[in-house]
């Protein structure tokens, strides 16, 4: 497919080229914004800037509904809203260099990966993760504050509240558990140090359950703008029209239990994981803390008590350790543990002898 007739497809009708001069004033502040706030991460700003300034960038009229800027990998183009200030550009390429930054392709030019997201021959995998991590960087590079807003019923703070924000709500979270340092590192050079970090945390059968459900979240907002864009063209309400927003209603309301069914599973999963890793009263401490703060990063609806639910139990089970390890206990009772474990494994083997014989080849047990 032509990039013409993707556009076309996307409802992307383009109206101008920018100047050279004003694509090279964006790749430069953008190239010393990115180097700025991540200096660790081995990106020379010079090398950087000659990248970025070699993008095609286009202001175009958009279809109500889409994102304010674009990426397009095949003609490695930026389109931009046509109502967006020139003054204003520069903050809505900053999520879209970073996707051309991200991009890797093979020897026919086929995009394989970006970022955290991965393209194969039938699916793409983690485009909501990836678009959400991506977000939350460049809301770290233009400094957005934080603010509460409320979305399909879900209430939360954020630094995107305009783009992808339930998204952005479910990745900082897992943010939280590992650290940005990993996550943003990942997004930005395409590796799977983030996705391995999280999965020697809790498991990798999790994260896939996490970054699927992300991604469901984000198709069905796209469904809702795609319906909502459908009902706007149409001049009188009918049953069609009925049925459009019933479907709407029905796909909010799956996006707010996807997403508090995630935030559970990721409350749930890390910390009964990181509870068993207690040793020490040290540990205790700080295992309450990040308990206890994690609910600064969460959502929450109305009579939503999971949190708080969770809280109070772990506390219990906390306190438990806590005086076994105070008194000495812990270590008496985990080698009365081990020790069981031992005599269990000599149990089974010993059946496995008088079952199997010494050889470990099955013997014909008459019945």
């Amino acid at each position: 497919m032509s990039v013409e007739t993707d556009l076309k497809k996307d409802g992307i009708q383009v109206i101008e080229t920018l100047p050279t001069l004003k694509i090279n004033s964006i790749a430069r502040n953008i190239s010393q914004k990115i180097c700025d706030t991540f200096p660790d991460y081995g990106f020379n700003q010079n090398e950087l800037f000659i990248r970025l300034s070699r993008l095609n960038m286009y202001k175009a009229k958009m279809p109500e509904g889409m994102a304010e800027a674009n990426y397009f990998y095949k003609n490695t183009s930026i389109y931009f809203n046509d109502h967006i200030a020139d003054e204003d550009l520069e903050e809505f390429a900053i999520h879209e260099c970073i996707h051309y930054i991200q991009e890797i392709k093979d020897k026919r030019n086929y995009l394989i990966r970006m970022g955290l997201c991965d393209y194969t021959e039938f699916k793409i995998y983690g485009l909501g993760l990836n678009e959400a991590a991506v977000q939350l960087i460049s809301s770290k590079i233009n400094a957005i504050p934080k603010e509460y807003v409320k979305y399909f019923g879900i209430s939360f703070e954020t630094t995107s509240p305009s783009y992808y924000p339930l998204e952005c709500c479910l990745v900082n979270q897992l943010a939280y558990i590992t650290g940005e340092d990993v996550l943003f590192e990942s997004t930005l050079k395409s590796n799977d140090n983030f996705k391995k970090s999280f999965s020697e945390l809790i498991s990798p059968k999790v994260f896939m359950a996490i970054q699927n459900a992300i991604d469901d979240i984000l198709y069905h907002e796209e469904d809702i703008i795609k319906l909502n864009n459908k009902i706007a063209q149409i001049n009188d309400r009918n049953k069609r029209v009925d049925g459009m927003i019933k479907k709407i209603d029905e796909l909010k309301n799956e996006i707010t239990l996807i997403f508090m069914r995630t935030q559970n599973l990721i409350i749930s999963s890390y910390f009964d994981a990181a509870f068993d890793k207690i040793v020490d009263l040290e540990g205790v401490e700080k295992y309450r803390q990040k308990l206890y703060n994690f609910r600064d990063v969460i959502g929450f609806t109305e009579g939503y008590s999971f949190f708080n639910d969770y809280y109070v139990s772990k506390m219990e089970e906390l306190e438990h350790k806590y005086n076994l390890l105070e008194n000495g206990q812990f270590e008496t009772a985990l080698k009365l543990i081990t020790k069981k474990e031992h005599i269990f494994i000599r149990v089974i083997k010993t059946l496995k002898k008088l079952i199997f014989g010494t050889s470990g080849e099955k013997e014909n047990v008459p019945y």
